[in-house]
């Protein structure tokens, strides 16, 4: 494996030349698609297949897979161009397969919409362990608003991800309330109504585990959540249900804020199988232009939490998307737009940008000018960026990752992560 970094001339022809390694392969692990256009310090996955096979007609993957000794879900992840489809054409290359260097192996996660484009959805389930459907909110009496997961439990049991339901703040009125959280917190009663509700829609819906998010809690509730916390694994334990919750990024125990103080690492972690560290949103979308997640402050949430739990039980967030940002920023004005990771080199190529690369952020950026004449500041994640934080797993001991989110392809990202650890 080695990462690329595109220089002025080149082309996907004359780098796989210098690579000894054929351009297809290169589109197929950084999701690139034809006319192939570059820009100038984009980074490129590079993955050399060991072993690949021709389709002939009447072949199907699984019988690939058999003759191959390997499997129909291991292809996926050799060949992420098939997007997660069985369809196969005569003369098609499939990697049967690929160099990695795994040393052990990382829970993978990640939030789906239910309005999420199946194709996409296809195409990374393969690299995943859990799919988190968003998300099940509560009324103010501890019931359980409806949510039309039906289309993504399906697909999350073609590709055997396990599906954990999600449950988070959201309201009636399709908005998250602290407030609402409050009411039910502060009520014994209410905890336990909303704790059985949650495990009977789970065996209902055949939900494999639990992921909470409770956010801007303030300290006041910061008891009371972790004491509900653990009164939902009590109850789902002896059905051996995992249970997970999301923490805002701290890197102290005292740090001030609303978001923050609602939780107390310690307390919260032993009262869960596990924790996702949102490592991500430095840069966002009302904020100045900045990395999403740079690799500094993503370590110190992590080495803070070392303090406070065992690595077994920490799940670090990834970022599966990008932000841009158009200049000059206004505070309280200025409103970046979410888009790809994919997405964020094709615009560079587009306008002709250069991506550099922030080595104290580990994270690539570009700027350019719009149609309008219109100045841009782009972040984004490429492998270069995903390499730094996914080492974080291997130098800590970290349980795994966390996408937020599943909503958007990332090639590189995902076959990066398969390159480096399998999935239990």
């Amino acid at each position: 494996m080695q990462i690329y970094v595109v220089k002025p001339g080149d082309t996907l022809y004359s780098i796989g030349r210098a690579l000894s390694l054929a351009p297809g392969f290169l589109a197929r692990y950084n999701g690139l698609r034809e006319p192939y256009r570059l820009a100038v310090g984009q980074s490129l996955l590079v993955l050399y297949p060991e072993r690949t096979v021709t389709v002939r007609a009447g072949d199907a993957l699984s019988s690939i897979a058999a003759s191959s000794g390997t499997d129909v879900l291991s292809l996926f992840r050799m060949n992420p161009n098939l997007s997660g489809s069985d369809q196969l054409y005569p003369g098609q290359v499939l990697v049967t397969q690929l160099e990695q260097s795994r040393t052990r192996s990382a829970f993978v996660g990640g939030y789906a919409y239910p309005y999420v484009q199946e194709s996409v959805l296809r195409g990374i389930l393969p690299f995943a362990g859990a799919l988190m459907p968003f998300t099940y909110g509560f009324t103010p009496e501890g019931a359980l608003m409806p949510m039309d997961d039906e289309r993504l439990l399906a697909l999350a049991g073609e590709y055997g991800v396990r599906p954990f339901l999600h449950l988070s703040t959201l309201t009636a009125a399709g908005t998250f309330s602290a407030a609402q959280a409050a009411v039910v917190l502060r009520s014994e009663a209410l905890q336990q109504t909303l704790a059985e509700a949650v495990l009977q829609k789970m065996q209902e819906k055949g939900y494999m585990g639990l992921d909470v998010d409770f956010e801007y809690l303030g300290r006041e509730l910061a008891e009371a959540y972790a004491q509900f916390l653990s009164r939902l694994h009590g109850l789902l334990a002896p059905y051996g249900l995992p249970l997970i919750a999301a923490l805002a990024p701290k890197t102290s125990a005292d740090q001030p804020g609303t978001l923050y103080e609602g939780y107390d690492y310690a307390a919260v972690a032993s009262a869960c199988d596990a924790v996702l560290l949102m490592t991500y949103e430095w840069g966002y979308t009302y904020g100045p232009p900045m990395a999403v997640a740079p690799i500094g402050a993503v370590r110190r949430v992590v080495e803070f939490a070392l303090t406070q739990m065992e690595p077994g039980k920490i799940l670090l967030g990834f970022p599966n998307y990008a932000y841009d940002w158009t200049l000059p920023f206004t505070a309280g004005a200025t409103r970046a737009q979410s888009i790809g990771n994919e997405a964020a080199p094709l615009l560079a190529a587009q306008y002709g940008a250069e991506i550099q690369f922030d080595e104290q952020a580990q994270t690539p950026y570009f700027t350019y000018l719009d149609e309008a004449g219109q100045p841009h500041e782009v972040w984004f994640e490429d492998a270069r960026s995903a390499l730094a934080k996914f080492g974080l797993l291997t130098e800590y001991g970290l349980l795994g990752l966390g996408y937020w989110n599943f909503m958007r392809p990332f090639a590189a990202g995902f076959s990066l992560q398969n390159y480096l650890f399998s999935i239990p």
